[in-house]
């Protein structure tokens, strides 16, 4: 897909910028200045398909479609990847060079980090700020003077993810068969409970078991879509269980503004489009007069005009 053109800047070269997940790797290439000249997504990839030979071949099998979409638009420069599950250096260097090959370009040219470190820097320059994140999972972002990433949170559904899609989607279950250990049958009088059943297809136990112990986290965070729905409603449940996800989501930020001060906090991701009260909730709990605002954040884009203006790709 081709963007829009806006007033011509002088090209130093193209960049190319990744933003690389688990089901989608969106892409961009730009020119210094920030025109867009291209945009548009390939199948997603991970850090974590490194660590086989099975994941090593997909991976390479990617970035070669990922070629294969970019270079009909201009061969890129430099290279400012983000890509989830890249937390080392040995890892970034792998995909440094997966990526050389498919592209063509030296592994010089090319700068691979964390998802979450374009992210922020789609929202700040470093140290200005704190990236707060909700979608399936949540963390809080912080990349220092220095430019190292600090963070909060991010530790998956094991062992937080407090205030995310898939965290709501939990604790609605167990909300709903708590009421059912006390009153077998209440869940036909709760719209929270009908709305779970209906989007997971039954209101059998084993239904809700094969779901949420078998189901993919992406799906089971989808099920957020359903308290949302019910919150509309009125369900005073729901309402309530929305507006502790905004709280939890708080507690990431406020752990970061322990370790660093206090600084402005830029919000993104879906679960904190799902309904209002999540960012009330985020609001109500973070220090009176700390700036907060909702952002809507596409890191390939920032991170392409970064690699075509800085020779560095840092």
């Amino acid at each position: 897909m081709t963007a829009p053109a806006s007033a011509h800047v002088p090209s130093l070269g193209l960049g190319l910028g990744l933003d690389a997940g688990g089901t989608q790797t969106r892409w961009a290439l730009a020119e210094a200045g920030g025109r867009l000249v291209a945009e548009g997504h390939v199948g997603g990839f991970s850090g974590l398909m490194l660590n086989d030979a099975t994941g090593r071949i997909a991976l390479a099998q990617i970035t070669h479609q990922l070629a294969a979409a970019v270079l009909p638009h201009g061969r890129p420069l430099r290279v400012v990847a983000g890509i989830t599950g890249v937390s080392d250096k040995p890892q970034a260097r792998q995909m440094e060079d997966l990526l050389s090959q498919a592209l063509g370009l030296a592994p010089s040219s090319i700068r691979c980090g964390g998802d979450m470190d374009i992210a922020y820097r789609a929202a700040f320059a470093p140290g200005e700020g704190y990236l707060l994140y909700a979608g399936t999972g949540s963390i809080a972002a912080f990349v220092d003077a220095g430019g190292q990433l600090q963070r909060a949170g991010g530790r998956g559904g094991l062992l937080g993810d407090e205030g995310s899609g898939y965290w709501i989607a939990r604790q609605a279950l167990a909300l709903v068969w708590r009421g059912e250990d006390e009153a077998p049958g209440a869940w036909q009088q709760s719209k929270l409970a009908r709305a779970l059943f209906d989007a997971i297809g039954g209101s059998d136990w084993s239904v809700s078991r094969a779901f949420i112990y078998g189901a993919e986290r992406g799906a089971i965070g989808r099920l957020a879509l359903a308290v949302a729905a019910a919150a509309r409603e009125g369900d005073e449940q729901a309402q309530a269980l929305l507006l502790k996800a905004g709280h939890e989501l708080a507690r990431l930020v406020l752990a970061l503004i322990k370790r660093y001060g206090a600084k402005p906090v830029a919000a993104a991701g879906r679960a904190l489009q799902l309904h209002p009260l999540i960012a009330q909730g985020l609001g109500e709990a973070l220090p009176q007069g700390l700036e907060l605002r909702l952002v809507h954040l596409e890191p390939h884009k920032s991170a392409a005009i970064r690699a075509a203006e800085n020779p560095a790709a840092s």
